[in-house]
């Protein structure tokens, strides 16, 4: 397998980005964070890409700030300035998240801890393996959930939820993770692979630009008042009824016969 942190392959309309740093359980380091901002970029760019999916390569998906990496370490010896690796490193691979022009799938594969839980979270659906966990580790070392885990545990599963996971630090199985709603779907691990890649085409076949709306739509609905959320409807209502696939959709529903979707 090759060395680089991030692996690139495309089928079709999907394209995977896999955590790679197996050794060390796919921490993130800053070479990581570089190369997987790049990549995340060249998806967005790439019109051909209609779904994306995030894995980690070995027995797990990511385990958060690989604690050894130069970017936690002081030049003068003193405390490592985390709120500037937060701010230069999480903070925008978060926001790249929310703005991909495609759905985007979380495919958990073992353990994802610290900002590695909630890198996942920040994902459009999270399909996890049986045997995956979510640990929200930054208790155990003095600090706060980061990469957007405060925004998205408590709109995930409540205040109480997402207190007690924070404060406790706790491991949070699948099974779990799935009946309080803080993941799409867990699977038996054999089927990890088949049931996110069919999840990927079934959303790649789909209209790209209104499902993106659709996650834009929801995320800026948490924070406004009801009129202004339905207002925001209208006006992305209004948007998409004048592009394309509103045209190619109801044509393709007079006729009974499959959409074929365009609009990225």
């Amino acid at each position: 397998m090759s060395d680089a942190p991030i692996l690139v392959s495309t089928d079709g309309p999907v394209r995977t980005l896999t955590l790679n740093r197996p050794a060390a359980l796919n921490s993130f380091t800053g070479a990581m964070h570089a190369a997987l901002r790049s990549a995340l970029a060249a998806a967005a760019q790439d019109t051909a890409v209609r779904c994306l999916v995030i894995t980690g390569a070995g027995r797990g998906f990511c385990a958060g700030q690989d604690l050894n990496d130069p970017e936690m370490q002081s030049a003068d010896g003193g405390p490592p300035d985390v709120g500037g690796v937060v701010e230069r490193l999480y903070k925008p691979l978060a926001l790249s998240l929310a703005d991909m022009p495609v759905p985007v799938i979380a495919m958990v594969n073992g353990v994802a801890a610290g900002a590695g839980a909630n890198f996942a979270l920040g994902c459009d659906m999270v399909v996890a393996a049986r045997s995956a966990s979510f640990i929200q580790a930054f208790s155990k070392i003095g600090l706060i959930p980061d990469c957007g885990g405060t925004w998205l545990l408590p709109r995930a599963v409540g205040r109480a939820r997402a207190i007690g996971l924070a404060m406790t630090g706790d491991k949070l199985g699948a099974e779990e993770a799935e009946r309080i709603g803080l993941i799409w779907r867990c699977v038996d691990d054999a089927a990890l692979a088949e049931t996110t890649l069919a999840l990927a085409r079934k959303l790649a076949a789909m209209p790209s630009r209104a499902l993106s709306q659709t996650r834009r739509a929801i995320d800026a609905a948490s924070t406004m008042a009801y009129a202004d959320a339905l207002g925001h409807e209208a006006q992305l209502q209004g948007e998409l009824a004048r592009a394309g696939d509103f045209a190619e959709g109801v044509a393709a529903f007079l006729a009974k016969r499959p959409a074929a979707f365009s609009d990225r």
